[in-house]
């Protein structure tokens, strides 16, 4: 295995980035396998496929707001103060950083099991079940939600892993979940005719290989901060800075869920089970495209926190500027590819003519103004990456919360279905240019600021 370091204080800032990035991309694009695969598998099961795709998707808000945890302690919380704590030389603080997060992490987890099974009935038509979908929808959840604690370790010490420059390492961690998913789902699913249950047991088992792994990675002399359990303990301040500045992760995550909760709510109402299945398209081809652009993102986040720990004000915004210029060219080839290749992506998903019909049509609508993505995560990721909690936190509440939610509610009464789908690109555009113009004015006057005490 090659256990390759990148140092973020030498060489080439957008190198550095793509270092990093190319390994999360890969990391990501498989990781996505774990439930894009599930959907295919479960999408063509014969007969029963539309129903079981769309008792899926009705588990995907609850899912998102599981893995929002782990952005809470991990990605957006502890691995920038860890890399903040690296670049200031800090070397104890980042080793109590990174055994906090990993225990919040151990006990949210037991927490949201416990929760899952035993409020799943009213959780699942809270978030859209009808008595036809349900059954799947449980099928799926109550094994998913057993595996809540190794999901949650795996996402937050990956994180950790590539805030220290491992991005390669970080990758093999996904990739050791997602091979061994894709191997037991058809198995499962079909030869031992389990079905949804069989898709859940595979991802719980996958994903407990990738926890183990990363968390044996740091503990070994490998890796530049280890896990350490002499002399650590959880301490409240430290607790309530890696949540503070995580909760603009968290929120996103969670803002997620509730977009899907309300989308899958409204397309229920207004279009019924099966416009309930064309959201799950539309979010699992969105899923799959958004992918390389949170990849470059969170690959400029590592570089950005630990230069400005180094107070090198220079790289963080160079890394800043790069992730927006790469995110930009990304977000435009995909509306193209949706625009041009709607049904092709709509037969990844499900072979019945009546939903890819629905489909075809409602991504090229959810899908128009994407490139704006590029905005919302560039400024979203810089203010994380600096760890600025109360602008990212606005932000992350400000698109979805204030804008897709009473939009995806109200504009149905004027143009029926499509009202559900027009809300997304709405808040692309606004929320996008406000979350990155207020970035520039409020970071980067800090940082010229910097440079000139520095001169």
């Amino acid at each position: 295995m090659n256990i390759k370091h990148t140092d973020f204080s030498k060489g080439s800032v957008a190198f550095s980035i793509l270092q990093v990035s190319v390994p999360m991309i890969i990391a990501e694009l498989v990781n996505l396998l774990y439930s894009m695969v599930d959907r295919i598998y479960i999408g063509h099961i014969e007969n029963v496929g539309s129903q079981a795709l769309t008792g899926l998707g009705i588990c995907f808000p609850i899912i998102s707001l599981i893995s929002a945890f782990a952005r809470l302690y991990g990605f957006n919380g502890g691995a920038p103060l860890c890399a903040i704590a690296q670049g200031e030389r800090k070397e104890d603080e980042a080793k109590s950083v990174l055994y906090t997060s990993l225990m919040l992490a151990v006990i949210t987890g037991a927490v949201l099991t416990l929760i899952v099974v035993i409020f799943i009935r009213p959780i699942l038509f809270l978030f859209g079940a009808s008595s036809v979908t349900y059954p799947y929808a449980r099928d799926y959840l109550l094994i998913y939600a057993l595996g809540s604690v190794p999901v949650l370790v795996t996402l937050t010490l990956n994180a950790f892993i590539n805030s220290q420059g491992f991005a390669t390492i970080g990758m093999f961690t996904v990739l050791i979940g997602a091979v061994l998913n894709i191997i037991l789902d058809p198995v499962l699913i079909f030869i031992f005719n389990l079905g949804v249950k069989g898709a859940a047991i595979a991802t719980m088992f996958s994903q407990t290989c990738s926890a183990l792994f990363a968390f044996f990675f740091l503990r070994s002399k490998n890796a530049v901060v280890k896990i350490t359990f002499k002399g650590q303990r959880l301490e409240k301040k430290r607790c309530f800075k890696i949540i503070g500045l995580g909760t603009s992760g968290f929120v996103m995550g969670a803002t997620n869920s509730l977009v899907q909760l309300v989308c899958n709510k409204c397309a229920l109402i207004w279009g019924g089970d099966l416009y309930v299945g064309v959201m799950t398209i539309l979010n699992s081809v969105r899923e799959i495209f958004s992918t390389p652009i949170n990849g470059l993102s969170s690959g400029s986040s590592p570089v950005m926190s630990y230069n400005y720990g180094a107070r090198d004000a220079k790289r963080v915004k160079k890394a800043s500027n790069f992730a927006l210029f790469a995110t930009l060219i990304i977000s435009s080839v995909v509306w193209l590819i949706v625009v041009i290749f709607p049904r092709q992506l709509s037969l990844l998903f499900t072979s019945e003519e009546e939903l890819i019909n629905a489909a075809v049509p409602a991504l090229r609508i959810y899908f128009f103004g994407f490139i704006f993505m590029s905005f919302q995560m560039t400024g979203q990721n810089t203010f994380v990456a600096l760890g600025k909690a109360k602008p990212a936190i606005f932000f992350s509440l400000f698109r979805k919360v204030f804008i897709v939610v009473p939009l995806t509610i109200i504009l149905p009464y004027i143009f029926g279905i499509n009202g559900v789908l027009i809300a997304e690109p709405i808040s692309n555009v606004v929320g996008g240019l406000a979350s990155y113009l207020t970035m520039r004015h409020i970071v980067f006057r800090e940082l010229n600021q910097m440079e000139k005490e520095l001169k």
